[in-house]
């Protein structure tokens, strides 16, 4: 069943058809929302509300751009959202906010034969996790969007809102801004 026969269905009710779109989508929702927000919980909660919208909204889609890019759009504004709670809630600390995004070092499978190896590819990926981390919002979208996620330049205009030239000078300055932030880690690359 096409894209676009799942999206007539969904506007008709069916629950099947809403499903069909999760399984396709869900994974690249929470990828996304993972690189925004750092964190596995919230880039599941993020989802979660994603879906809950869509399902809710489905018949505001306009079928004017593409289902795809609307999910985006839908997952990129709950980021921010999330994004602007955290700064408002910035005064609290907590215990694993110290320790790292969950309090303990994530591990990452590799098929590296030695354990050096494997702490060094985790050491380089949580660096530059971090790296992106420090960028502002609107340079972690473009880089998230763009480089992690590889869309086109069109596509990140669609999602963002934001006129073509915009995207390019932001994904510029923003890929300057995180080789500055890598720099000062250069021992690990």
């Amino acid at each position: 069943m096409t894209e676009n026969d799942l999206i007539k269905k969904c506007k008709k009710g069916s629950r099947e058809a809403f499903n069909a779109l999760f399984s396709r989508y869900q994974s690249q929702v929470i990828n996304m929302a993972y690189g925004m927000l750092s964190d596995k919980e919230d880039a599941c909660d993020a989802a979660q509300e994603v879906f809950i919208r869509v399902y809710k909204n489905i018949d505001s889609f306009k079928e004017q751009s593409s289902f795809a890019t609307w999910l985006y759009r839908i997952t990129m504004n709950i980021c921010s959202d999330i994004l602007r709670k955290r700064q408002r809630n910035s005064d609290i600390i907590s215990i694993s906010d110290m320790n790292g995004d969950d309090g303990r070092e994530t591990e990452i499978k590799d098929d590296s034969p030695t354990v050096e190896e494997h702490m060094e590819l985790s050491e380089r990926q949580a660096a530059v996790r971090q790296a992106i981390n420090e960028l502002k919002e609107e340079y972690r979208a473009v880089i998230i969007l763009c480089d992690i996620e590889g869309m086109s330049y069109d596509e990140i205009s669609e999602i963002l809102k934001i006129p073509n030239g915009t995207v390019k000078s932001r994904i510029n300055r923003a890929r300057n801004a995180l080789k500055k932030n890598l720099m000062k880690k250069r021992e690990l690359f």
